[in-house]
């Protein structure tokens, strides 16, 4: 007989879930069954609202049934640059421009994502467009680790445990009702990275995401939030908005709200953030590398790889990897990722 019924009832009085019930809850959802009693668990627990412990738990199960890529050697150097998505804000796909500018740089990435599912384009498909095989199996990932510097982990390929998920989480997303599955997928990299940069669609879920992650055990990261105006935000850390900033691991101590000002950027609007479908998302792609593209989006994409770099270690402040960065992207290197990339994967 399934737990979730009583569980649920737990939820609905407002009583947390222990480590022991959020894995059984976990097998529960992950096994075959009635999609109704997943459905009122999931409903019931965002309506109580996700603890950072609740949320931790559910990552901690999930990334236990996820498929090892066996990228071990790889991990306690790597980094992971990932949203949340949800934000609806419209923006480019920053994030994925960063891994570029960083496997450049010699840092190790692992990428975690999906195609777009609240976005016109999401990781996975600009990334697929450029180069990156989305179906490799994990020897040729662990080749494209060793001879490019970065990986893409398409989320779909390593969640098996989704598949009796996925339903559920598709009626009730038609209903409007989010559930603690939008924010996992950013949570549970196969890869398991030392590091992460984590764009958060909500500035009330900055806190608690760091503190998951802290409770997660991760070495080291950043929750940001972009907030463009009352109750509107974006998922990025950008130079057109105020960024809330929350550390965890070794940055932990970092509290703070972000401008571009203080890293002697110019504010930018955030028009020029914006991006599309597929198609304008290379044209933007094609238009940055030539120098060519909005200010606010390289300045954006230049500040996400200097902050990954000072996380990871690279640099002693985010200022000093501002060149660096800017070097990369538009010096050629990153074009020569992407060239590299897409023999790579043919061959």
């Amino acid at each position: 007989m399934s737990s979730l019924p009583l569980l649920t009832a737990q939820l609905a009085a407002g009583c947390s879930l222990t480590a022991a019930e959020i894995e059984m809850a976990a097998g529960a959802l992950a096994g075959e069954g009635d999609e109704g009693p997943k459905a009122d668990f999931l409903s019931a627990l965002a309506r109580k609202g996700e603890s950072a412990e609740e949320v931790a738990g559910f990552a901690a199960a999930f990334r236990a049934r996820a498929i090892d890529p066996g990228v071990e050697a790889w991990a306690p150097r790597a980094i992971d640059i990932v949203g949340t998505g949800g934000d609806h804000a419209g923006g480019f796909n920053v994030s994925s421009m960063v891994v570029l500018v960083l496997a450049s740089a010699g840092v190790t990435v692992m990428k975690h994502g999906n195609r777009g599912i609240t976005s016109k384009c999401g990781s996975a498909d600009l990334l697929g467009a450029l180069g990156v095989k989305l179906d490799a199996p994990p020897e040729k990932l662990r080749g494209a680790l060793a001879e490019l510097g970065f990986v893409f982990f398409f989320a779909p390929a390593y969640h098996p445990a989704f598949k009796h998920i996925a339903p559920v989480r598709k009626a009730l997303a038609a209903q409007g009702q989010r559930t603690v599955f939008n924010i996992l997928g950013q949570l549970i990299n196969p890869g398991r990275p030392a590091h992460l940069l984590l764009g958060v669609f909500a500035e009330p879920w900055v806190e608690k995401l760091a503190a998951a992650l802290q409770a997660l055990g991760t070495q080291s990261g950043l929750a940001v939030h972009g907030v463009i105006g009352p109750d509107r935000g974006i998922d990025e850390l950008t130079t057109a908005t105020e960024n809330r900033v929350r550390g965890f691991g070794r940055w932990r101590a970092i509290d703070a709200r972000w401008e571009a000002g203080e890293f002697a950027l110019p504010p930018a609007p955030f028009a020029e953030l914006v991006g599309g479908d597929l198609p304008q998302n290379l044209a933007l792609v094609e238009a940055v590398l030539a120098g060519r593209g909005p200010g606010g989006l390289v300045d954006t994409i230049v500040l996400n790889a200097a902050v990954s770099l000072w996380i990871v270690g690279r640099v002693p402040t985010v200022r000093d990897g501002l060149p660096a960065a800017r070097e990369l992207l538009l010096g050629g290197a990153v074009k020569r990722k992407i060239a590299a990339t897409r023999e790579f994967y043919s061959s």
